[in-house]
Formats: C-alpha cells, structure tokens, sequence
C-alpha cells in the first residue's frame, strides 16, 4: 500500500496522509502492520514510478499527542523511514519557516498545493497555484463560522477554483520567499468543506507551528503526517 501525499523534510523522515479517517490510520499501522506500506519517492507518474524513483518501507508511525479529532488541531504524525532516501535531481527535502515570526518575515507569494487526489470537482491537474487565506476572513459566518485555529493555515481562491481533494492530505502547501528565493513548506493539507466551493477553501496544518525550532521539547512533530482525510482534491480554472 503506497502513501500519496507526502513531504520531505529530511531523508529519514516524512510528512504524509494515509488519506483514511483518524480511526483507520490507527487501525491500519496497527492491525495491519507497517510491513503493508510503502513510501515512494521521485515519481511523476503514479502509475509508473521510473528509472528515478526510490522506494522506502516504514519503521515507525508517532500521531501527534494533542490531535484533536473534532477540531482537527495537531494534525500531524512523525513517520520514519526504514533507511534514507538518496537526494538526488529528482529527489529534494523542503525548507521549513522555522516559527510564525520567521514564516511572517519570509515575504511569502506563489503559493502551489499538489497530490495525487481526485479530480472530479473541477478537473484539475496534479498542482495548481493558491493563495493563502488570513484566519479572520477564513472564520466568517459564511467561510467555516470561528473553527479555524491558530494552528490552521487556508489558502486557495475566493471563488473556489482552486483546491485540494480527496486523497490530496499529507500533500504540501509551498510558497516561494521573495527574500530567500527558495520554497518553503507552509501547510500539510489536513481537511475541507467538500472540494472547491466558493468560501470553502483548504486547510492545512501550519507548519510554522510545528517546525524544527519548537520540536526540541516535543520530538514527535519533527515531521509532519495528517491523520484527518481531506475531503476534495486539487482543482484549476
């Protein structure tokens, strides 16, 4: 069983989705075991990984502590790989904000989500650009009504044409730093309402919350897994 969405942040560790609910991820790595689940790297193609692709097994799975399955805060997992991946072209670990004071200072813009999702909604492709959302607007009456929290990041288009989907969590929300000239890694996709209504957009665990820096104290959220299946997929104009 292959993992569709994931990040690297390090060669030996992971951020991903079993794409299932809270309660099937745990039933998954523990019933069925580990053995069971594969992660690939260095594919474009899902249904034919390539001369370039390397695959890895898992040889442990931490759910955040603090998960909340009702609020969907600390939607995140740590997995660790059997051995680590070899970077290569096609093969690169993400930067991570290192907290919300350093995200704010990374003058962020292009923003781009992708997966392996579905794309009934509207058709879209494996990726497609975004922009990110500020929690006060993503919180009005009409938008999700206060249950976004801090922890949370939206991002996608008023209108609804572009967004993450089914099979889509564990993917990345990144966003070009005009000061660094590079990617940063700013959301996991964690969850939404359906895919790609207008008022709607996807959420997405805030990794700023959850970085390096603020790991020392709290080792299992040194990467990143949603455990919350998104409910839409990635969708274009």
């Amino acid at each position: 069983m292959e993992l569709k969405g994931f990040l690297l942040c390090l060669n030996v560790c992971y951020l991903t989705a079993l794409s299932t609910s809270p309660q099937k991820s745990e039933y998954l790595h523990k019933r069925i075991g580990l053995g069971y689940f594969r992660v690939v790297a260095g594919l474009n193609t899902l249904s034919s990984p390539g001369k370039y692709a390397q695959v890895r097994s898992i040889r442990g799975v931490k759910m955040h502590d603090g998960y909340n399955i009702i609020t969907s805060d600390n939607d995140v997992t740590l997995l660790l790989l059997s051995s680590p991946f070899k970077f290569t072209n096609y093969i690169q670990p993400i930067c991570l904000p290192g907290d919300v004071i350093h995200e704010a200072m990374l003058n962020l813009s292009h923003c781009f989500i992708s997966g392996w999702g579905s794309t009934y909604y509207k058709g879209g492709k494996g990726q497609t650009e975004v922009e990110l959302i500020d929690r006060r607007t993503c919180n009005r009456v009409t938008w999700y009504n206060g249950i976004i929290t801090e922890k949370m990041i939206c991002a996608g288009l008023e209108s609804g044409a572009a967004d993450s989907c089914q099979g889509d969590s564990g993917g990345p929300l990144q966003c070009y730093s005009e000061n660094q000239d590079r990617f940063y890694l700013v959301g996991v996709t964690s969850f939404g309402d359906e895919c790609g209504l207008p008022h709607k957009p996807g959420v997405y665990a805030r990794v700023s919350i959850f970085s390096k820096q603020n790991l020392l104290h709290h080792k299992s959220q040194i990467s990143l897994l949603n455990t919350h299946a998104r409910t839409h997929t990635l969708t274009h104009t």
